[in-house]
């Protein structure tokens, strides 16, 4: 069977490239054809017209497809999730000087942030702030973040949505004061040396859900192999011992095209965030394998929850039920004893 697969240039496409390239596909009976998308939004709408077979999706746009709060309405399913973790929230350099934080512990950080926002919007010139989707564990984290040190996003920060490809470039030209976003586009900004990488997305909410394969409902009942082969691939990525031949795989022009030890760092948490090569180190930063996989409903309730408060939607019984049944834990339940 032959598949395309749509995914953007992130660490946590990982398991797609790994299960297309090292034969965990071909075990399975698979061919996968991997559909590298500039955007979210643009990876949404192939998905919803047929373009697409499947997709890496961010999760609470996967919800949102699905309600048809974002794009066509488009009948979806989540039969894996793909990864925990991997964002980070980095600001260029002149605000990080401004900031003058006293250590990098997370309120700290944030108290420092929201002192600056505040002024430059009493002074009518507010931090523009880069999230990759609206709907998106990024823009939480990141008004997470704000309500951390008493800030409200709304009001006293202008939030703009860029494509991760691009995040790190319109950092670098002064379009935007700072960004949250998935590895490896922080540690670019840090290596090119205009970022500086704030808080890691594991620090502020550990074990965040990020990325989910995303189906057409459709395809349910057929997607047994595709699931085992990305749980294997996954299970593959999550082991240390083979972080440097995933950081080469990932580095290719065709995938990511980002130089290997950016990768590496960001596969084994040991993350640079300032152009002195200062570290911080979670070994959870971005999480792949057993603890990912399984689709969790819950998850689905969080992400309904966010997005009621970020404004996005009015929460219902009957809402959260059907955020919850695009969740499938019985589809992986039922590969993997396959």
């Amino acid at each position: 069977m032959r598949l395309a697969l749509g995914y953007v240039p992130l660490v946590d496409a990982a398991s797609l490239i790994a299960a297309a390239e090292l034969g965990f596909a071909k075990a399975e009976g698979l061919t996968l054809d991997l559909v590298r998308e500039p955007s979210w939004a643009t990876l949404r709408d192939k998905l919803a017209v047929g373009h697409l077979d499947g997709a890496h999706m961010l999760a609470p746009l996967a919800i949102a497809s699905a309600l048809g709060l974002s794009g066509p309405l488009t009948r979806l399913c989540v039969p894996m999730a793909l990864n925990l973790n991997g964002n980070a929230i980095t600001v260029s350099r002149p605000l990080w000087e401004a900031m003058e934080a006293a250590d990098d512990e997370v309120d700290t950080v944030a108290a420092a942030f929201a002192h600056i926002a505040m002024r430059r919007e009493r002074e009518g010139r507010p931090l523009t702030l880069g999230t990759v989707h609206p709907f998106s564990s990024h823009t939480y984290q990141l008004r997470i973040f704000a309500e951390r040190g008493g800030l409200d996003l709304d009001t006293q920060t202008r939030l703009v949505v860029i494509p991760p490809p691009q995040i790190a470039e319109a950092l670098r030209r002064e379009l935007i004061d700072g960004f949250c976003v998935g590895s490896p586009w922080n540690s670019v900004a840090v290596a090119e040396g205009y970022g500086r990488i704030a808080v890691l997305g594991s620090e502020l909410l550990p074990d965040c859900p990020e990325k989910v394969l995303a189906l057409p409902e459709s395809e349910a009942p057929r997607c047994a192999p595709l699931v085992r082969a990305l749980d294997r691939a996954g299970r593959w990525c999550a082991d240390p011992g083979n972080s440097a031949e995933l950081a080469s795989l990932l580095s290719r022009d065709g995938y990511l095209n980002v130089p290997a030890p950016i990768l590496e760092r960001a596969l084994t948490g040991d993350v640079i965030v300032d152009s002195d090569g200062r570290r911080r180190r979670d070994p959870h930063f971005s999480l792949f394998g057993e603890r990912a996989h399984r689709p969790d409903p819950g998850h689905a309730d969080w992400f309904v929850g966010e997005a009621e408060r970020a404004g996005q939607l009015v929460a219902s019984d009957e809402l959260r039920s059907a955020a919850r049944a695009i969740y499938r834990p019985d589809l992986f339940d039922a590969a993997l004893s396959g």
